[in-house]
């Protein structure tokens, strides 16, 4: 069946503004502004979801709090990549009966991608009664709506219909940051990798208009925003259902020419889309950063072949070389799966022969966790836990020891940082390929721009002092 975009209307949104105001009266009324708390797992797309999240319930007149007890409404936002995160949000929300029972009017709110998974909303409806409101991605633009039925004596919302996604506009954001912005360009994602849930629960790739996208970037940067994450599940197919030709690369020129000095940063990129109008835009855009996220799973070629993957081992090395070619001082980071169904020790050694040869800055590695519903999930799978681990092990100390290498090799060099955070009685920040640094320097730096001299390194990070 042929997918049809859909648009909110300005009519369906404004009228959830107008349940905004509704609830804003409602709180109005109370001695002091009730309490909301909203708890995010997963990827950078949850966090931007969050901050609409927020966004609303600031609208509503709620202020944020980071206490459990304390809040009136809990909104927690989950992920459904990996068993791990699942069942900790489970264990979350048992624990919070005591919350529930201290507070009987308290409302408890499960969102995100876990809940489009199939059975779950049974399964929260049946086994935590204390749950009084569950709904999925595609509807989040709902959320004023489903809250106000709850206060005015409703009974529990579930809405997680089955959806190919939708493009909901002019949302309200709260960002944690004042420094750093995640900005959507595109959501959903036509992939189908075999082990992987994302497009069963985030629907369809749609990308939003490149004048939506600009005119929020343009707002960033005037709000004083220095970095800037342009997201997607693969922000390489961006624009591919849009008629007016505009692409990932021309949008990311766009931006660069937006007046102000800010980082344009991206994930996440696929290697099957990704090439050389990617990499010569980055190489020609100064304000695009020096870091491309280029996630690879795994270095045999069977395997990424049962992974869905398709592209080879071979075609994603001669991706790491054009992007060099282009960009000598390119940061780049990756994905890998370890213990996919199948995968023997040889395969395994194809892996960490890729590592060794690309030698990544930095690897984000993960045992493999099969996802009801994916093929996956249904594949033979003959190898322990233990034996997996045992992999994974050695994956991360040969990525480990490439990372204290290259880090190594900054000391004595003075970078650009943006320093945008504090631990201790240190700043924080990040350089142009994404290296996290520390180094001393007044709060009053915050939010700017740096020349820090590396001086020291570890496995994980940079210090320097301030030229």
């Amino acid at each position: 069946m042929k997918y049809v975009r859909q648009e909110i209307t300005p009519e369906e949104l404004s009228r959830q503004a107008e349940l905004m105001e509704r609830v804003a009266e409602l709180n109005s009324s109370l001695d002091a502004p009730p309490l909301a708390l909203v708890d995010t797992y997963g990827c950078q797309q949850n966090e931007a979801d969050s901050e609409k999240l927020r966004g609303m319930l600031k609208k509503m007149g709620y202020a944020m709090t980071k206490s459990e007890a304390e809040a009136d409404v809990i909104v927690i936002n989950t992920c459904a990549v990996r068993e791990h995160a699942e069942q900790r949000v489970l264990g979350n929300v048992g624990a919070l009966t005591h919350t529930k029972r201290a507070k009987p009017s308290q409302i408890i709110c499960l969102c995100g991608c876990m809940m489009q998974e199939p059975g779950m909303a049974e399964r929260i409806k049946s086994s935590y009664p204390h749950v009084r409101m569950v709904f999925g991605p595609h509807v989040l633009w709902r959320f004023p709506e489903y809250l106000l039925r709850l206060l005015t004596g409703g009974k529990r919302v579930f809405a997680t219909e089955e959806s190919d996604g939708v493009i909901a506009e002019g949302l309200p954001s709260e960002r944690d940051s004042s420094v750093k912005a995640w900005l959507p360009i595109m959501y959903g994602c036509n992939n189908f990798c075999s082990y992987c849930i994302v497009p069963y629960v985030r629907g369809r790739e749609r990308s939003r208009a490149p004048e939506d996208v600009l005119r929020e970037a343009r707002e960033l940067i005037r709000a004083g925003y220095k970095d800037i994450t342009l997201l997607g599940q693969n922000v390489n197919s961006y624009g591919k259902d849009l008629e007016n030709g505009i692409d990932f690369s021309d949008l990311i020129e766009q931006i660069n020419d937006i007046p102000g000095d800010f980082l344009i940063r991206f994930m996440t990129s696929h290697p099957k889309d990704a090439g050389e109008k990617l990499f010569s835009t980055m190489a020609r855009c100064e304000k695009c950063a020096r870091h491309i996220h280029l996630p690879f799973q795994s270095g045999s070629n069977r395997v990424l072949e049962a992974m869905n993957r398709r592209y080879t081992r071979e075609s994603y090395l001669g991706l790491v070389d054009l992007a060099r070619k282009y960009m000598p001082d390119v940061v780049l980071t990756s994905d890998v799966i370890v213990g996919f169904p199948g995968e023997t020790e040889e395969e395994f050694e194809d892996t960490l022969s890729l590592v060794r040869e690309v030698r990544f800055d930095a690897l984000f590695t993960f045992i493999f966790s099969p996802r009801v519903g994916t093929p996956a999930s249904k594949m033979p799978d003959p190898y322990t836990r233990e034996e997996k681990q045992r992999r994974f092990d050695r994956l991360v100390e040969a990525q480990n020891a490439i990372s204290e290498e290259k880090h190594r090799s900054y000391i004595g060099k003075t970078l650009r940082v943006l320093a945008d955070g504090e631990d201790g009685d240190m700043l924080t920040g990040r350089t142009s390929g994404g290296r996290l640094v520390r180094f001393a320097g007044s709060r009053e730096l915050l939010g700017r721009f740096c020349d820090v001299e590396i001086t020291s390194s570890n496995t994980w990070a940079l210090g320097g002092a301030l030229r």
